[in-house]
């Protein structure tokens, strides 16, 4: 076990170098930099934009740069903004723990709906349901994260039952914690309905068809020709053989709940990681859009991993191969 946990773990920390060392290349390349719109300003001097440059180390060669970076990635700082003239990690690390209390309910409510969808589709589905269902999820593929989340912007707008931006009330600023709290459940509401339903369908889809595939398996149906109930047979024995494709999708979707998320963030004006990414990137402020970048590369390889230790724990031939 532990040097199954070491190894991927180490896979992670070569993984993130490498990634990093592809978002320098690639801002390297990328023409300008944050001081460029600057050089428009004829108030500014060239020989001052210049002293600014060399102030911040923008004109060092990039291995010298990158050195620079890893040595404050080591002291816990992800490099220094220009925008905001502080460390890039007291910038992200709040917006972070914003965009994951967005994300992680959301995620496992989405997943909760899609076992109980799918598991049932599966085993009671006719003929009229399965089509309905097919061109329900079809609906929803079908339709951008923008527009949905466009879509919930114009309800709350319109109807005035959800707040359209932010994650508080400035009447309840000085409430009690359960004030505070049913505020912050009346913010998340909207935003995390949008994700549930962009990410519903694909999640559904996956489990309906291995259900489908695994309900017709011997030892299913010697469960159901030994006269067990239709429910325990598709919970207690069907959806635990088709728990590994499960759990890998699992960690895909941990991954991947950051390209959804974010999108929601920018239009819905959640305060998380999404807006801030964005100004970055308009601003060409390489670090926070290098520390934004590598936190959601950081959450799709702890997804992998995670479902590689439940897959561990459940499956006894993936131990007995490590």
């Amino acid at each position: 076990m532990i040097r199954f946990i070491s190894r991927r773990l180490a896979q992670t920390v070569l993984l993130l170098f490498g990634i990093s060392v592809v978002l320098f290349l690639l801002a390297e390349a990328v023409p300008g930099d944050y001081f460029s719109e600057a050089q428009l300003n004829p108030n500014i001097s060239a020989d001052t934009l210049q002293a600014l440059r060399s102030h911040y180390g923008l004109d060092r060669p990039l291995v010298v740069r990158y050195g620079y970076w890893l040595a404050s990635v080591a002291r816990g700082d992800m490099g220094y903004s220009l925008a905001y003239n502080q460390p890039v990690s007291q910038l992200l690390f709040p917006r972070l723990g914003n965009t994951l209390l967005l994300a992680v309910p959301a995620l496992l409510t989405c997943w909760v709906l899609a076992l109980v969808l799918g598991v049932l589709l599966a085993g009671y589905g006719g003929k009229w349901s399965e089509r309905v269902f097919s061109l329900g999820s079809s609906a929803l593929l079908a339709t951008p994260d923008v527009l949905l989340a466009l879509l919930a912007l114009l309800i709350a707008a319109r109807t005035r039952l959800f707040p359209a931006g932010g994650m508080h009330s400035l009447a309840t600023a000085d409430s009690g914690r359960l004030s505070s709290a049913r505020d912050l459940a009346w913010h998340l509401f909207l935003p995390g309905c949008v994700f549930i339903l962009s990410s519903l369908a694909p999640i559904v889809r996956h489990v309906h068809a291995e259900m489908k595939e695994v309900l017709q398996t011997p030892h299913v149906r010697a469960a159901e020709g030994h006269g067990i109930s239709r429910l325990r047979v598709l919970f207690r024995y069907a959806l635990p053989a088709a728990a590994n494709p499960l759990v890998s999708l699992f960690g895909v979707s941990v991954g991947l709940m950051f390209s959804v998320v974010l999108v929601v963030e920018i239009v819905l004006g959640w305060p998380g990681l999404g807006p801030m990414l964005l100004e970055a990137i308009l601003a060409r402020d390489m670090f926070v859009t290098i520390g934004g970048v590598l936190l959601s590369a950081l959450m799709l390889v702890l997804g992998n991993v995670v479902a590689d230790f439940l897959l561990y724990a459940i499956d006894p031939r993936i131990r007995v191969q490590a």
